[in-house]
């Protein structure tokens, strides 16, 4: 079974990307409260995108390829090397585009790019128990429950509990060099 091309690709994020971003994150309030705080100002932004810097986060911008619009962002957060060769997977919609499969698409990508390219073996979700469009998107990418985190992350003024969903490269896989041989 052959699959149909993406409507969309992964992009890395730039400061270029500021302006429209945050335009977005303020456009798509709603629809991220309570789930996740996204920077709003360009001095959010920039602070936000130092986290960038060492390589252990990579922050991408999900654009639809027929207008060039951004769809959503996806991050590869917290990448540990050694033994582990994981990270946590953080994503979201923007408003004028939700509902619309294209954080699939785009997560489909990442999840390509974090095992062939990167390597990675292990990919965490982290997500609200009532953030039910979250929970159906790595639901349908094949991510499985693991369990609940309880008071996992500080969101919005308050610990939130997170449902724990992780998927695993698939077979066969080519380790990154910096795995141990035992």
């Amino acid at each position: 079974m052959t699959s149909l091309p993406s409507r969309v690709e992964l992009r890395p994020l730039t400061l270029a990307d500021q302006e429209e971003f945050c335009s977005l994150v303020r456009a798509s309030a709603e629809l991220h409260s309570p789930w996740m705080q996204l920077p709003a100002t360009p001095e959010e932004f920039q602070a936000w995108m130092r986290r960038f810097d060492d390589g252990t986060n990579l922050g991408y911008v999900i654009r639809v390829r027929e207008t060039g619009a951004a769809a959503g962002m996806v991050n590869i957060n917290s990448v540990i090397r050694g033994r582990y060769q994981g990270a946590s997977l953080g994503y979201a919609a923007f408003a004028p585009s939700a509902g619309r499969g294209y954080i699939s698409e785009g997560l489909t990508i990442a999840l390509r790019h974090a095992f062939d390219d990167l390597r990675l073996h292990r990919l965490e979700a982290n997500i609200q128990p009532g953030n039910k469009a979250s929970l159906a998107v790595v639901e349908r990418l094949g991510f499985r429950y693991e369990g609940l985190s309880p008071d996992y992350l500080y969101i919005d003024g308050a610990w939130r509990d997170h449902e724990r969903w992780a998927i695993t490269a698939p077979s066969p896989w080519t380790p990154d060099p910096s795995l141990p041989e035992r």
